[in-house]
């Protein structure tokens, strides 16, 4: 695309066809103004595509075969072990990455920080798409997808955590959805589905505050169905949902951060000026955003080892392992947030960022999987686990992709609806 543009190929951000009276087509709208031979052309020009079609050439096969033959083809679930990587990246990893969307919702709607509503919709879509990921795993590793309406709406559960956790991750995505109407509108030239959702925007907003507190909370909560399971590190009964709120801030603002910073690095000819020019300033006020939800998990952490008194815990091998993760994940993204704020680097406030979702995928997966049965034996997930992880993930990304191509996400829509 950037041969195109530096061509003079002139982007879809507006109705109406350069130089004419025609409005865009529908498939005009799908192949981004270029003609489907052309953009065959950029599809089998991008080399990182021939990677994606390698990824489901291997990955498809194999996951049919799960739904053929079972979960146990597929993994080494058991008893023992009943969350496997479906659950401990595409659940307990994925939805902390993805609470950007309440956040700068409530930032921008909410407290009237319009400085930031360039990367309002970024990250209402990270939101969004982080979800809806995460269910599909959540239905890759159950199984029988087409019976999700039996335990949401038939057999219910009400007393159980995970019952609680589904219907708010439902309803939340019921909002992000709207939420991106407004997008989606300017695209299509819909006037009053827009107008609809900037009307209620504000019942929204507070609606997403609401679940998202709730359901990322409740999902530290699932870890005390297992009290003697998870290693007493990484577990604590009374701040366990806590620290699972605490650290989604963190990690959903850095996740902001990384997909903005990839948006720049990948995408320059779809960001306009508006959002390029703004981004190390915005880049900065998240991280401020980061060093202060990082320095209360960490306190929050300590005051939880203090409670508990775990202390001779960190003098053992699993020790090791969690003063690493404190160190790397937390306390390093903190030092290098904080010397960004301060010299206004933007630069090392995303490097910053990049560290601080490794350090909250690593604790999710220390507290799902690494030290889950801590005191029996290490779990090693079976290589087609891997192979549908990294292919639902593939499609994560193609589907990310394929929305910022498309819908004014990184532009402003160059319209006339209000």
């Amino acid at each position: 695309m950037k041969k195109l543009i530096a061509e003079g190929f002139q982007p879809i951000d507006t109705l109406i066809k350069p130089n004419t009276n025609n409005p865009w087509s529908w498939k005009d709208k799908l192949f981004l103004g270029l003609s489907p031979k052309d953009y065959m052309k950029q599809l089998f020009r991008n080399p990182f595509n021939w990677i994606l079609a390698i990824i489901y050439a291997v990955g498809i096969p194999i996951l049919v075969g799960r739904f053929i033959f079972g979960l146990g083809w597929a993994t080494h679930g058991s008893y023992d072990y009943p969350w496997g990587l479906f659950l401990g990246w595409g659940l307990f990893v994925m939805v902390p990455l993805s609470a950007s969307g309440f956040m700068m919702g409530t930032t921008v709607e909410l407290f009237g920080r319009k400085d930031f509503k360039p990367i309002e919709r970024l990250g209402l879509l990270n939101g969004l798409l982080g979800y809806f990921f995460a269910v599909v795993f959540l239905q890759v590793d159950l199984g029988q997808p087409w019976r999700l309406v039996y335990p949401m709406f038939v057999s219910l559960g009400p007393a159980a955590v995970l019952f609680l956790v589904a219907w708010h991750v439902a309803t939340y995505l019921s909002v992000q959805i709207a939420e991106l109407v407004p997008a989606t509108s300017e695209l299509m030239g819909w006037v009053k589905p827009k107008k609809f959702i900037k009307s209620i925007v504000l019942g929204l907003t507070i609606a997403g505050i609401i679940l998202s507190t709730l359901h990322q909370g409740a999902l530290g909560a699932l870890f005390t169905y297992a009290p003697g399971k998870v290693h007493p590190l990484w577990y604590s009964a009374a701040f366990q949902w806590f620290h699972f709120f605490c650290s989604s801030i963190f990690g959903g603002l850095s996740m902001l951060i990384v997909v903005s910073t990839l948006s720049k690095w990948f995408l320059q000819w779809r960001c306009d000026a508006n959002f390029s020019k703004n981004l190390d300033k915005i880049t900065l006020g998240i991280a401020k955003g980061c060093s202060m939800a990082l320095i209360t998990y960490l306190v929050i952490k300590l005051v939880a080892l203090a409670h508990d008194n775990e202390w001779g815990y960190l003098l053992t091998s699993w020790g090791q392992l969690y003063i690493f993760e404190i160190i790397a994940g937390s306390i390093v993204p903190l030092v290098f947030f904080t010397m960004a704020i301060r010299t206004g680097r933007a630069g090392l406030a995303r490097f910053a960022a990049f560290i601080a979702v490794f350090g909250i995928a690593l604790n999710r997966l220390n507290t799902a999987l690494i030290a889950f049965n801590w005191h029996l034996y290490q779990e090693i997930p079976h290589w087609r686990e891997f192979v549908i992880a990294i292919m639902v993930y593939a499609t994560y990304i193609v589907v990310y992709r394929a929305v910022l191509y498309r819908l004014p996400i990184l532009y402003t829509w160059q319209g006339d609806s209000k």
